[in-house]
């Protein structure tokens, strides 16, 4: 096996290895959340931290990596015998984002269980992660079951296997390091939360530095072992370091200056909940210990601010993460202690101060380069326009609201979320059925039932009822699925009044919130002048759409007919990358046409290319002022779906809660 990449030889990134190399020193900091583009040496660098852990001692034999100096006394392997116990590196568990439940907790074999009463446990990821790494790529993607097995685990520090009473319990104290690409889409809020630092990365704009990448990466490729043996000496005094920062920890002082200058920080960004105030806290104190120092000082909660709040001050995922320093730098200012030590503060070890960065790793890597806040352009998304046809500049967006619950009908088997009906390992019990592959969820009635006529015939004698492996029966559950909402938007002259327009993009941003609340995939179709273009292929990230709505100029005619055509075959590519996952169709438009032969024959024929494929649909009716033609309701009877008015969109308009999307079902 080849040696991994030395993380002393990883170019830059600067913030990522100091928020690493804190979380090395104490775990209590609570992980690390890495965002940002590909090609970033995001996993790279997570990866090569594993090798610069201190040795873990753990009780011999023990699956579930027992502390020998204080072993778990619920600990599945135990009783566990004093004095025996073995030194082995901390180990770095990486969870697959496709990962099952079991595989994540572990399995209980439920025929021993009901027939044996023996508790017969595989432990699962989280039990090897335990007094080590758990990293997660691409977090962002992960199903949300996974997710709420993780918060729970992180919140308590151990895991649960529940099942059907029967339930095993280990410790689980892990750091938890994710690596994620915005543009696929943001992680929910509370998991967001649980990451106790974040930190943007952004490939160098240096020439030099990206030089410097390209030499390195090629000469690991050529020789990993002899390369990795060239930095053992930068890996071995990081390995030291790392060793005494953790001895010095419990001798460094959290003075009430910076403790009131934390607190005041977290006020001031209005962060949510107590947590950001503990983990600032922890890391300040952990920036102390690793510049050798142990006092905290003013730029030790600056650094740890930086490191600790960006991520907590998100209320929407149209907000663009990051902090305002000069606002830092006045908090800090205003509410400076006298406890500080007024004497330059001792550089620690290799001369590494607080200052600029709060005592980064080795400079020898050269500076962070690149905008991290660089977000992607959108483009114009203009089509080509008809001659004479103006284009007004992009309007502002009117301000968000919740709206109704759009469903589609029936029941799916697409990926879990919280829309739409579907069949999924979690939710409420329907029914029973024999299991396919390995029982998962236990229905304990259709077993006992399934068992019960063949207890004479198999020799019962005692209490115990005598299972056999065709006796067991599957619970079928019903939940919430994800699914594609594809919004197609009249960006033509006729909706670009400017009032009008604005209220058209806040209610279509309102949607877009809906959706990442519920975990859907979106897309973006627009149609103006004389054709129609996919602003957006369906993503997971709503920002994205929204960042692409944000800049959508309008003017023209209005080519309904191939706005139309262009998302029915945006729809049919989907459906061949992903079938499971059902579409809803969401029509932003007043319903006129114009432009070519016949616009509004063409526009019904493509809309019933829709209702053919029984795909569900809406039409947000903008149409507006006291003449109304009701296109838009026409358009919605030939796609088969419904029409609601801006205002009928809202959740609070007397309209009705939910309204699902079905053929042939209008809304005024």
């Amino acid at each position: 096996m080849n040696a991994p990449y030395p993380f002393t030889a990883v170019v830059g990134q600067d913030d990522l290895r100091l928020a690493l190399l804190l979380n090395a020193v104490s775990p209590a900091v609570g992980g690390v959340l890495v965002r940002g583009e590909k090609g970033t040496a995001k996993s790279t660098t997570v990866r090569a931290l594993s090798t610069l852990l201190p040795e873990v001692n753990v009780v011999s034999g023990c699956r579930f990596s027992c502390d020998p100096a204080a072993p778990d006394s619920a600990c599945p392997d135990g009783p566990h015998e004093p004095d025996r116990f073995e030194s082995r590196p901390a180990r770095m568990v990486e969870l697959p984002v496709g990962a099952s439940e079991d595989r994540l907790i572990g399995a209980l074999d439920i025929e021993r269980a009901l027939a044996e009463g023996v508790k017969a446990f595989e432990p699962g990821l989280l039990a090897s992660a335990h007094r080590g790494i758990l990293y997660v790529d691409e977090v962002n993607l992960l199903h949300d079951h996974l997710i709420d097995v993780l918060l729970d685990a992180a919140a308590m520090g151990a895991s649960y296997v529940e099942r059907e009473g029967v339930s095993v319990r280990h410790a689980a104290r892990f750091l938890l390091v994710g690596t994620m690409n915005p543009e696929e889409g943001e992680l929910r809020p509370q998991l967001l939360d649980r990451f106790g630092l974040t930190v943007e990365v952004a490939a160098s704009r240096e020439p030099d530095q990206r030089v410097e990448v390209v030499r390195r990466r090629l000469a690991y490729d050529d020789d990993p072992d002899g390369f990795a043996a060239r930095w053992a000496g930068e890996e071995a005094a990081v390995r030291q370091r790392i060793v005494a920062a953790r001895e010095l920890l419990p001798s460094v002082r959290l003075g009430d200056g910076a403790l009131r200058q934390i607190a005041a920080t977290c006020a001031a960004f209005e962060v949510d909940g107590m947590r950001a105030d503990i983990v600032m806290a922890r890391t300040a104190t952990a920036l102390a210990a690793w510049a050798g120092r142990t006092d905290v000082l003013a730029e030790d909660v600056r650094q740890a601010a930086l490191l600790a709040l960006p991520h907590r001050r998100r209320r929407n995922p149209f907000d663009a993460p990051g902090l305002d320093e000069d606002k830092l730098d006045e908090t800090l200012e205003e509410f400076s202690g006298d406890d500080d030590p007024d004497s330059d503060p001792d550089p620690g070890p290799d001369g590494g101060g607080p200052g600029g960065g709060g005592g980064q790793p080795e400079p020898d890597a050269g500076p962070q380069g690149g905008d991290t806040g660089a977000r992607p352009e959108a483009g114009e998304g203009g089509a080509p326009q008809a001659s004479g046809a103006s284009e007004q500049s992009p309007a502002r967006a009117a301000e968000p609201f919740r709206t109704k619950v759009l469903s589609v009908p029936g029941i799916g088997e697409g990926a879990a979320g919280r829309r739409s009906r579907a069949r999924t390992e979690h939710g409420r019990t329907t029914g029973a059925r024999r299991p396919q592959g390995a029982l998962t969820k236990l229905h304990l009635a259709a077993t006992v039932r399934a068992a019960a006529p063949h207890q004479r015939a198999r020799g019962r004698s005692g209490r115990g009822l005598v299972v056999r492996r065709d006796d067991l029966r599957q619970a079928t559950r019903e939940g919430r699925e994800g699914n594609l909402v594809l919004f197609v938007v009249d960006a033509s002259g006729s909706m670009a009044a400017r009032q009008r327009m604005s209220a058209v993009k806040g209610a279509v941003l309102s949607l877009l919130l809906d959706a990442y609340q519920r975990r859907d995939k979106v897309g973006l179709v627009t149609f103006r002048g004389s054709a129609a273009e996919v602003a957006l292929p369906p993503t997971s990230s709503v920002d994205t759409a929204a960042a692409r709505l944000e800049s959508l100029p309008t003017g023209g005619r209005t080519p309904l007919a191939a706005g139309l055509l262009r998302a029915h075959e945006v729809l049919r590519v989907e459906k061949l990358r992903d079938p499971a996952r059902r579409a809803l169709v969401v029509v932003v438009t007043d319903g006129r046409a114009t432009g070519g032969p016949e616009p509004v024959a063409l526009a019904g024929r493509a809309a019933r290319l829709f209702a053919a494929d029984s795909v569900a649909s809406v039409v947000v009716d903008c149409e507006s002022g006291p003449v109304r033609l009701g296109l838009a309701g026409r358009l919605a009877d030939e796609l088969g779906g419904a029409a609601v008015t801006l205002d009928g969109l809202r959740a609070d308009s007397i309209a009705g809660l939910v309204r699902d999307v079905q053929g042939n079902r209008r809304a005024a």
